[in-house]
């Protein structure tokens, strides 16, 4: 295992989480490129960069201390599921197919990179690259072998360390095998790593495991932190719950708002940005060092937590 890198931008932030401070990560990516009213269609990272940049840059402003990528579900075995085989692909594929991922995989970090440095004004703010599982995160039953996801896992963490991430935030996670296989990707490249799980409502994970199975094999594995999140607020505070009674380091959540319209988005509005923090307060009171938004949750939801949490 090479040494885990720590960046200037990240170190104090994960002394603070040592130390039992709070680390406020920023919110939706995906939805709030909907709610501006543009497809999220290519990630928008190359088309509509300026969208992408106006996002990150909301979301240091609001406070957050740690922004995400616009990169969930962007790698190759995502572009190449929509073909039978290598052959079709070939046969039908858009050319750059083969190194389409790499690209958008570096102009999405150097967009978050760029508007951290522009908008934080010499607050310690890092950059997390931004990654799920590598087949439907919902669907535990459709991950690849063992063997195939570390080779993938380095290959897009890799990516992502190069192009100037601090962190890798694995999120929607639905298994704690898929989980340990990348927590030792991530090790292998040198990146450090927060781990999320999606949790059922009774705080368990897809698979029918536990969090405190969880913290069994990431914990010895060097994982920075365990969140659990897009889930609704009630079942990831059931998440939190059962993660608090296990693990002592650094943990936490960041729930999503809404409901999945599949293939995009529906917003809702039982969760406004005073609502949401009050509920952050919350979870903070059971324990909770990260806290943030998965979709549906704006800036305007993270400055709202800031300003409760840290008042």
């Amino acid at each position: 295992m090479t040494g885990v890198r720590e960046t200037p931008h990240y170190g104090p932030l994960r002394e603070r989480l040592k130390s039992g401070g709070t680390v406020i990560l920023d919110g939706g990516i995906g939805t709030e490129i909907l709610r501006r009213d543009v497809t999220w269609a290519d990630h928008q990272v190359i088309d509509r960069p300026t969208v992408v940049r106006a996002i990150h840059r909301d979301y240091v402003e609001a406070g957050a201390d740690v922004i995400s990528t616009n990169t969930f579900q962007l790698t190759r075995r995502a572009l190449y599921n929509h073909f039978r085989d290598e052959a079709h692909r070939k046969q039908i594929g858009a050319e750059d197919l083969d190194t389409r991922a790499e690209r958008l995989l570096r102009a999405a970090a150097r967009l978050a990179v760029e508007e951290r440095d522009a908008a934080a004004n010499g607050r310690p703010v890092a950059v997390a690259g931004a990654i799920t599982t590598l087949e439907w995160c919902f669907r535990p039953d459709l991950a690849p072998t063992p063997e195939q996801a570390r080779k993938e896992y380095v290959e897009t963490i890799g990516t992502l360390a190069d192009a100037g991430c601090d962190l890798v935030l694995i999120e929607t996670v639905n298994s704690v095998s898929e989980a340990k296989v990348a927590l030792e990707a991530a090790n292998q490249v040198g990146l450090p790593c927060w781990m999320a799980f999606a949790p059922t409502e009774d705080g368990k994970l897809f698979t029918g495991e536990t969090l405190a199975d969880a913290e069994g094999a990431l914990e010895p594995l060097g994982v920075d932190a365990i969140l659990v999140n897009c889930a609704p607020p009630d079942d990831c505070r059931a998440g939190l719950v059962e993660l608090a009674k296990v693990r002592p380091g650094a943990k936490g959540l960041y729930p999503h708002i809404g409901r999945f319209d599949p293939p995009e988005w529906l917003f809702t509005d039982e969760y406004p940005p005073d609502r949401y923090a009050a509920e952050a307060v919350m979870w903070r009171d059971l324990g909770a060092t990260v806290i943030g938004g998965c979709c549906g949750t704006t800036p305007e939801t993270i400055a709202a937590v800031v300003q409760a949490l840290r008042t």
